[in-house]
């Protein structure tokens, strides 16, 4: 498969295999780190190979560092590059944030401060990286938990000139958005409406926390569920963008394999829904 099915997927964990393989829903498609299968063998790879044979795969990096100092990995663009002919996945994404300087890897995504310099050299790795891997992959909005005097371009706007600068696309986390606008006080709908539509290849919705020792701030913890207010944000963009496909993080307190496809049919529901709506009016 090639093209991304305009629906609802779930973010796949191996205690989940058994399950997400012998599911039938359809529609459904499945998304995982490819960090946890860069070896050339063995029975967690093989079990990726055999839900991709049933259900659409995409690929979701966490390691790559665009936004650092240092150019990507070429070893790991390699074996990334690898696992990507193996499964064929119908999109490859990754993060604008840093994680990696000297040769060291930083056991989270961290921010930079949006200046014309950041974007150059976010362009000039985002450009790598689709050369080594031969595709264009898609860009993911971080989590934000201070303000930066430092940033010079809006997030929108930012996005927006790497996507110009490099034909990358974008993948939009609704809960990120979310955090994000409790954190620093800005209005995520006006995020939102800010985004290019044309742009956006992928949503991501997940659950979110409060921090236990700083009062008011939001964690993108992905240990709940989904909160009423990002559904409504999430209507809130397909509405205007049109439907796109979606997917269900769960990291933390990950619940058994039914609730998930639970919360995934409440998003396929409202895809349905918009994309009705849209045949409607184009009818």
């Amino acid at each position: 498969m090639t093209t991304h099915t305009i629906s609802a997927g779930l973010g796949l964990k191996p205690q989940h295999f058994d399950a997400a393989l012998a599911c039938g829903q359809a529609g459904l498609w499945f998304e995982v780190h490819p960090e946890n299968y860069l070896m050339d063998g063995g029975p967690r790879l093989a079990w990726l190979q055999a839900i991709r044979e049933r259900h659409p795969l995409a690929l979701h990096g966490v390691s790559l560092s665009l936004a650092g100092p240092d150019a990507p990995d070429p070893d790991h663009l390699r074996r990334l590059a690898h696992l990507i002919d193996r499964v064929e996945p119908v999109l490859v994404s990754e993060h604008l944030a840093w994680s990696r300087i000297a040769g060291h890897y930083l056991p989270d995504l961290l921010p930079v401060p949006r200046t014309s310099t950041t974007l150059a050299r976010v362009a000039a790795n985002i450009n790598r990286t689709q050369d080594a891997l031969k595709r264009r992959i898609a860009l993911e909005n971080p989590s934000h938990y201070l303000h930066m005097e430092q940033h010079a371009w809006s997030e929108p706007e930012f996005l927006q000139e790497l996507v110009r600068r490099t034909g990358c696309t974008l993948l939009i986390d609704v809960n990120n958005v979310h955090v994000s606008a409790c954190n620093l006080g800005i209005d995520a709908r006006a995020y939102l409406d800010q985004l290019p539509a044309a742009d956006i290849h992928e949503i991501h919705l997940a659950g979110h926390s409060a921090d236990v020792s700083l009062p008011g701030l939001l964690v993108d913890s992905h240990d709940a569920p989904v909160a009423p207010v990002v559904w409504a944000l999430y209507q809130h963009l397909i509405t205007r963008i049109g439907a796109r496909p979606t997917l269900i993080e769960r990291d933390g307190n990950v619940p058994a394999f039914e609730q998930l496809l639970q919360e995934r049919a409440m998003a396929a529901d409202l895809l349905a829904s918009v994309a009705q709506a849209d045949a409607e009016q184009a009818a």
